[in-house]
């Protein structure tokens, strides 16, 4: 990673950052999944030892413009441990083409290496991760109900918004396959 990216990162998430109050992340009951808030400069090298070892952002394209984070997961991750899913948070419809790759990049991931922890991450860790989470654990069986309930049951902040819950469940319905690429 670049060093200006590494200082800018640094600084930029001193002032652009997720809630204090939140935990940075959330492990979503015995399923290897985490939910979180943008990971601070000083947290990021430490989550591999937190048994993360692949991270699914969900932040805009703006927002990764803003912090340079995106860099600086890669860097500690490696670039095909990382993905990009650029999804704004209106509380409307989510577009599967923007964010079912990841999920099934995710799900794989899971399905393959049993010792692999996915985090899921957007800027608060409330809402546009709790969709992509929920859409993983839909992919590995969990019912609408039971995959809500886990998330909500483990991450306090987590939101399951009503369009974005739909969304997956269309997507589900009209097959839940992989649409569009995914931004390694």
């Amino acid at each position: 990673m670049a060093e200006w990216r590494e200082r800018y990162y640094h600084y930029s998430t001193r002032f652009y950052r997720p809630d204090r109050l939140a935990p940075p992340l959330s492990w979503i009951g015995d399923e290897r999944v985490a939910v979180g808030g943008l990971p601070l400069a000083t947290a990021l090298p430490g989550l591999p030892a937190q048994g993360v070892t692949h991270v699914v952002n969900c932040r805009s394209r703006a927002q990764i413009l803003l912090s340079q984070e995106l860099a600086a997961e890669r860097a500690v991750f490696g670039p095909g441990r990382v993905v990009h899913v650029p999804l704004l948070d209106f509380g409307q419809r989510q577009r599967p083409r923007l964010w079912s790759a990841a999920a099934h990049f995710a799900a794989g991931v899971l399905d393959r290496d049993p010792d692999a922890r996915v985090l899921i991450h957007c800027h608060q860790g409330r809402r546009r991760s709790v969709m992509l989470a929920y859409a993983v654990l839909r992919l590995r069986g969990h019912s609408a109900t039971g995959a809500a309930d886990l998330i909500t049951g483990h991450r306090a902040e987590a939101v399951m918004v009503e369009a974005y819950a739909r969304s997956v469940e269309g997507w589900l319905a009209a097959g839940g396959l992989p649409l569009g690429s995914l931004r390694v």
